[in-house]
């Protein structure tokens, strides 16, 4: 405990002069970096084969696939600073995206939209886009998907089981992404101790942020409920028919 509270001290009061989203550029070393580019590549070819199987399979699948690309691409790229730590929380919306395309093509519209941010916005990396894939869209989106199908299974709407999908995805992945950044940074300290410490320093943002998207996504699910039902297929985990 007492290791952990120090690491929070230290975490909180650092000098940075940037604000960094997602996981930044040179962060990891290039083992765990390469580590998550290997974790996601399965993921994104699941997500690859899906795309193309609902795209011959309907029409206006690429259409809708853009719509919540653009979605997840605006909506994360929010980010609310962290006081004194030099990074950023923000929302991340692959918990809807799962409710809408699945949690297979969610990892490839978190990909590109990571990707495109990393590029034109200096948001993340290129060398972390492994790791970031693998925290926004794997556990993000897989999280917020098994959320929403457990919770119509037994019984509750689309509406609260869409806001319970955006909570659990939002929280999930920014314990994914501490649990990467302690596994490759914790050196000799514990990794439990790092990982609570970095864990904590998100948690003043990212507890309302997860409730915010809870919102807007029982919001979304609701509008789409009402104009375009169509787009509210029951997509499965995996890319499975």
């Amino acid at each position: 405990m007492g290791k952990t509270i120090v690491l929070t001290a230290a975490l909180l009061f650092r000098a940075s002069p940037a604000w960094a989203m997602h996981i930044a550029e040179g962060i990891m070393p290039a083992s765990w970096a390469g580590l998550w580019f290997a974790l996601a590549a399965p993921f994104l070819w699941l997500g690859l084969r899906e795309v193309r199987r609902r795209s011959g399979a309907s029409p206006h699948f690429k259409v809708l696939t853009g719509l919540v690309g653009a979605a997840v691409f605006v909506i994360s790229c929010m980010p609310i600073p962290i006081p004194f730590t030099g990074t950023c929380s923000h929302p991340c919306g692959t918990g809807l995206a799962a409710v809408i395309v699945g949690p297979a093509v969610t990892t490839v519209i978190a990909a590109i939209a990571l990707l495109l941010q990393a590029l034109f916005l200096a948001h993340g990396g290129l060398t972390t886009l492994g790791a970031n894939i693998v925290s926004m869209g794997v556990v993000g989106g897989y999280s917020g998907w098994l959320v929403y199908a457990g919770l119509r299974r037994i019984g509750l709407g689309m509406i609260v089981a869409g806001g319970a999908a955006g909570l659990v995805s939002d929280w999930a992945t920014y314990a994914a992404t501490s649990a990467e950044l302690a596994a490759a940074l914790h050196g000799g300290t514990s990794f439990a101790a790092m990982f609570s410490a970095i864990a904590l320093a998100f948690l003043p943002t990212q507890l309302p942020l997860g409730v915010l998207e809870a919102v807007v996504s029982a919001a979304a699910l609701k509008f789409l409920m009402a104009r375009r039902p169509e787009f509210l297929e029951q997509p499965r985990a995996g890319g499975a028919s």
